[in-house]
């Protein structure tokens, strides 16, 4: 049996990457729900935010299902 090493480290590279990147998105929903949260303690409004929030969370359950396409596929 032969290991090849340089397809390993690729999908361990990129594995890596797209997590990072779904941490981000996620953080930067969770971060656009806080400002939802501090306008609406202040008496503003911030739909901007919640816009944004609600566009990454779509992205990250895209990414997921993508995911799990690619799986079962």
């Amino acid at each position: 049996m032969k290991i090849d090493w340089a397809a390993l480290g690729s999908v361990f590279g990129v594995s890596l990457v797209v997590t990072v990147a779904l941490v981000a998105l996620f953080t930067l929903g969770i971060a656009g729900l806080s400002r939802r949260e501090r306008a609406a303690a202040q008496g503003g409004s911030a739909a901007l935010a919640v816009t944004g929030a609600y566009a990454c969370f779509t992205a990250c359950a895209a990414a997921v299902a993508y995911g799990i396409y690619l799986i079962v596929a």
